[in-house]
């Protein structure tokens, strides 16, 4: 058995412990802030019968007893670059959603951005001889399936079955119990940078907090913003971040394809600052309050105070048209939906039957985002919020709290992957996932 299906297996373990006890905390760990979510359980620890995702936000088994936001340090693209203040921010956002929800925390269930995702399709068949399927055979047929050499620095992250087929019954969501000659699978495998996942693992741990799952904000923001007919049909979610804007494909209620952009709201900022010689915190405001993308003859007239270089607004008031704004931040928003539409290309998303696209994340609060987005994607686009749950506080309901929120829709229902089923030792594939996840053995 390698490490990375033991240590994903312990990790779904120790979900399971957190849930009996009753409580989780959810840890969504972006380029510009920090979310931590503290839920509480139902004591079921488990969801209802029900297993549609549209029932999640009524029936999730949980709510939400804490939350806190910090500022973002020590994080680029995504990805951890300064350990100590990425530590420090964790422990600052977790101590306070600690203290709303009025109880210790001790594990937590993070997602991230970056890492450079790479998405692979997988499948295998088995042969039945007309038996029964059951958990053993599906193990089997997953087992079977071929995986890629995505190369020693990477780890897989996700790996999903996301259809079963039986003697030509495709779009079986859950063939155990059927009767069948020939039973098939198509699953999902997502990888990772390791460099980037083990700092994760690292700083979380230098927080004194037991890591009970991980996952990609990308899956995570899906799971929230998409409705259940677009997860079904056929949809992206485009979640905008600080550092990173990160796509996610949902097909038939699973990802099927996830992938970033390194950019994201930070380098339209930047480019404010640049542009109108202002400092980095001015900027985001001017971004915030006054920003656009269209233009109207209306925009050369209003003027927006930008203060100067020294602080005293009486003698050095500085003034620019909204037009002069909208002609920064156009050119790397364009950008960033360019790039996004690049990878939707290369993921086949025509082909799917609906092509819905969601954008999401605080960069997509944009004004006139939506609407250019149309143009450069080609598709039906709105803007999306995050499923309202249970005692979300309501200034944790906005499009940038998708993630968090996706995260515990999935804390509280995770699907299945690969490692939930008991996989056979001599049929496990030896070459497959031999390398991963070595950094995991020493910590349980």
């Amino acid at each position: 058995m390698t490490d990375l299906y033991q240590s994903q297996r312990a990790m779904r373990q120790m979900r399971r412990q957190a849930m009996q006890r009753g409580v989780v905390a959810i840890l969504d760990i972006g380029s510009s802030k920090i979310a931590c979510l503290v839920l509480r359980f139902d004591g079921s620890g488990r969801l209802s019968e029900d297993n549609s995702i549209g029932s999640l936000a009524g029936q999730s088994g949980f709510r939400v007893i804490g939350a806190a936001t910090t500022r973002s340090r020590g994080v680029q693209f995504g990805e951890i670059t300064a350990m100590q203040e990425t530590e420090r921010a964790i422990r600052t956002a977790v101590q306070a959603a600690q203290k709303m929800a009025g109880v210790r925390v001790d594990h937590v269930i993070a997602s991230f951005s970056g890492a450079n995702p790479r998405s692979y399709g997988l499948d295998a068949q088995l042969e039945l001889e007309g038996q029964e399927v059951s958990e053993t055979e599906i193990a089997q047929v997953l087992a079977a399936c071929e995986v890629p050499e995505y190369g020693a620095e990477r780890e897989v992250l996700h790996a999903q079955p996301v259809n079963f087929a039986l003697d030509n019954r495709s779009g079986l969501e859950d063939p155990r119990g059927q009767l069948g000659q020939t039973l098939a699978v198509d699953m999902h495998m997502l990888t990772v940078d390791t460099g980037t996942v083990q700092n994760l693992v690292r700083c979380i741990q230098r927080c004194d907090l037991e890591l009970a799952g991980i996952a990609s904000s990308a899956y995570a923001s899906g799971y929230s913003a998409l409705v259940e007919d677009e997860q079904e049909l056929g949809a992206a979610c485009i979640d905008m971040g600080g550092g990173s804007t990160s796509i996610s494909v949902f097909m038939k209620k699973h990802m099927i394809y996830a992938d970033a952009v390194r950019m994201g709201g930070d380098h339209i900022t930047s480019d404010i600052s640049m542009g109108l010689g202002v400092p980095m915190a001015n900027a985001e405001r001017i971004k915030t309050f006054c920003g656009g993308v269209h233009a109207t003859g209306a925009d050369d007239r209003d003027m927006i105070d930008i203060g100067g270089d020294t602080g005293d607004w009486e003698h050095d008031r500085r003034t620019v048209s909204r037009a002069e704004l909208i002609g920064i931040m156009r050119p790397r928003v364009e950008e960033i939906l360019e790039e996004v539409r690049t990878r939707l290309d290369a993921a086949g998303f025509e082909y799917l039957p609906s092509q819905q696209i969601v954008l999401t994340g605080g960069s997509s609060q944009i004004l006139g985002l939506d609407g250019l987005a149309t143009r450069i994607l080609g598709q039906q686009v709105r803007l999306g919020r995050p499923l309202r749950v249970h005692g979300l506080p309501q200034s944790a309901t906005g499009p940038g709290f998708s993630a968090a929120v996706g995260l515990s829709l999935f804390a509280a229902h995770p699907q299945d992957e690969w490692w939930d089923f008991e996989t056979p030792v001599d049929r496990y594939p030896a070459r497959s996932l031999s390398r991963a996840v070595r950094w995991f053995r020493d910590n349980w």
